[in-house]
């Protein structure tokens, strides 16, 4: 149904692209609602003895999956010719020139504790670009969503980053990731240098959300290692519409097959980056 989105786009005008990614981009909020009514509705009676433990500190439930699913089925409706990368793994793609990267619940370890955010996060992508991006934070209903070129919105508004200039008074994201043995002696450093000297320091615990909250100028910059594509690719795709900035930790905007992501209003990104950079 939808294979203009990923076909021939040189032979297609900017406008008919941008008002056919609309539209799908439209559809898949659609979805991420949907599953996120299931996440939330399923907390009610959530069983937290049936969660398994991925790798240390790395949860995953049958909730997971069963968004997961729901959200799968839906797309292949929607797109057949799609290809899928997922956290969990429910699906795969072969030599698609389109893939959609899924995670069903960002913020596994807030869910299953109670605590917020939690989100669905979807973005279509091709091996160079991501084409939309779609991140539904359950708890407080909001919906962030950006097509290529087409801006970055909430819930029908359109959204911007601030345009903090200094670190000093910026409000900054980190995330520590699941392996402490590992990452330690970064998070350290990283946390050591902005800890007192940034405005503050905040973890939320999910990368789509907290991507959205530097896109809708909540927060200045975030910064976060040693994560999976569908942690972070619907998020990058919104900032970067929204007019901030998205690279890696050398700086480096080409960093759709990373783990490591430095997002920021922009006007800051450079000190952010003198950090990260090893």
């Amino acid at each position: 149904m939808f294979s203009v989105f990923c076909c021939n786009f040189a032979s297609k005008s900017y406008y008919y692209e941008n008002m056919e990614l609309q539209k799908l981009t439209s559809i898949v909020c659609g979805v991420a609602r949907i599953a996120g009514h299931y996440l939330r509705e399923e907390r009610l009676r959530f069983d937290e003895t049936v969660v398994e433990q991925k790798h240390a500190h790395d949860y995953v439930s049958y909730v997971d999956k069963s968004s997961e699913m729901k959200i799968i089925k839906a797309l292949k409706e929607i797109y057949p010719e799609a290809g899928f990368l997922t956290e969990e793994g429910l699906a795969g793609r072969n030599d698609e020139s389109c893939w959609w990267v899924i995670d069903p619940l960002d913020g596994t370890t807030n869910y299953v504790h109670g605590n917020t955010p939690y989100a669905v996060s979807i973005a279509l992508r091709t091996e160079s670009e991501v084409l939309l991006g779609v991140v539904y934070e359950v708890s407080s209903d909001e919906c962030f969503y950006a097509w290529k070129g087409g801006g970055a919105w909430l819930n029908g508004k359109r959204i911007s980053v601030n345009r903090s200039h200094s670190i000093e008074h910026a409000l900054l994201g980190l995330e520590l990731p699941y392996d402490a043995n590992a990452y330690a002696e970064m998070w350290r450093r990283l946390i050591g240098h902005f800890y007192g000297y940034a405005g503050g320091v905040r973890m939320n615990g999910s990368a789509a959300v907290a991507l959205c909250m530097v896109a809708c100028g909540r927060w200045d910059g975030w910064i976060e290692r040693y994560i999976g594509q569908w942690d972070y690719m619907a998020g990058l795709l919104i900032v970067r519409e929204a007019g901030g900035t998205v690279t890696n930790f050398s700086g480096n905007e080409n960093c759709l097959n990373g783990d490591d992501i430095v997002a920021s209003n922009g006007v800051i990104h450079q000190d952010l980056v003198s950090e990260t950079s090893d």
